[in-house]
């Protein structure tokens, strides 16, 4: 059992969209390629496996955290927009591709929806069972 905090993060979300993809646990919608990811940036991602990767990024910060909500995960995200000639601002990403990554990582058993005080998604058994064996 290796502990995934100790592996760089970059390294081992690229060993994990792998085994997603590999495994089918998520897979991107038709309109994925055509959404920008955020409102910060100004066109769609160019890379084909960018759900997947995103998909990884998400398990481990809920791996990470323990418990963590949508709006947290906009937030993390999120960047800063150029507005023109007004000043740069922090917008947060979109929510969609966050709930719809969350939904499909739900129905593969993978987390599950928090219950108590805090309200958010959290890893299930299987799920730490699956990061664990990537890593």
């Amino acid at each position: 059992m290796a502990d995934i905090r100790l592996i760089s993060p970059g390294e081992f979300n690229s060993k994990l969209a792998e085994s997603l993809k590999k495994d089918k646990i998520v897979s991107a919608p038709a309109w994925a390629a055509l959404v920008k990811t955020g409102a910060s940036k100004q066109r769609p991602t160019a890379d084909p496996d960018f759900w997947y990767k995103r998909a990884a990024s998400i398990l481990r910060q809920i791996y990470v955290r323990k418990i963590i909500g949508v709006q947290r995960l906009r937030s993390r995200y999120g960047g800063r927009k150029d507005r023109g000639m007004q000043p740069a601002a922090f917008f947060k990403s979109s929510g969609k591709i966050i709930r719809m990554i969350l939904q499909q990582l739900d129905a593969a058993g993978l987390t599950e929806k928090a219950a108590g005080k805090k309200a958010g998604r959290q890893l299930t058994a299987k799920g730490r069972e699956y990061m664990e064996a990537v890593a």
